[in-house]
């Protein structure tokens, strides 16, 4: 599908259309014909976040929509509960989409309008939500994600080692502290650092 909410956010942003055809991977004729047709229905940047590539595409192009749709939706519960684990993100979850639509026979929607249309279930089923906290009140601390490598300038030796995170989310304030391994008195010292530092 035509990415015709990014065509319409540089085109505000007074890039060229030659800029635009780099950018958003598009035909100048294609630009022209997005840009001609939203001056048409007097369409203009900024546009509402629930705006999607595909209410966009209605409104320019009423004569393409067919009673069926011939794209895979996507299973959004699903991206929904892979975007908690670490490391996992939009762009990955759309490749494996694609695999499984290739593997199956399905069109995939493309890479921007599976982001809109994520976003928009979420807003939808309200899947995330805003938590508000008071100063002071609570810390989140964890090991965050993989481990890292350790260089001794000395040595040369290379050593695995563990980042421990805490952070105080009404002011966002945070701290780390390496760690060489997550026994708990590693655990119960990073804790004890930590909130000596946020009370500093």
């Amino acid at each position: 599908m035509v990415p015709y909410r990014e065509i319409l956010g540089l085109h505000s942003l007074n890039y060229s259309q030659r800029q635009i055809e780099a950018s958003a991977h598009c035909s100048r004729h294609t630009i022209r014909n997005v840009l001609a047709a939203a001056k048409e229905a007097d369409i203009s940047w900024p546009l509402e976040d629930y705006v999607t590539n595909e209410m966009l595409e209605s409104a320019f192009q009423p004569d393409r929509l067919t009673t069926t749709n011939p794209r895979k939706e996507p299973n959004y519960s699903h991206i929904h509960k892979e975007l908690a684990r670490p490391g996992v993100n939009l762009t990955m979850l759309w490749s494996e989409y694609c695999e499984e639509c290739r593997i199956n026979g399905n069109t995939p929607y493309m890479y921007t309008q599976f982001c809109d249309k994520y976003r928009r279930w979420a807003r939808t089923t309200k899947a995330t939500m805003r938590i508000h906290h008071k100063p002071g009140d609570a810390m989140q601390v964890d090991w965050a994600g993989s481990t890292i490598l350790i260089y001794d300038k000395i040595t040369g030796e290379v050593a695995d080692a563990y980042l421990f995170v805490a952070v105080l989310p009404c002011s966002c304030k945070a701290y780390a502290e390496v760690c060489d391994n997550m026994r708990t008195e590693a655990w119960l010292s990073c804790h004890v650092h930590a909130t000596a530092t946020s009370a500093e």
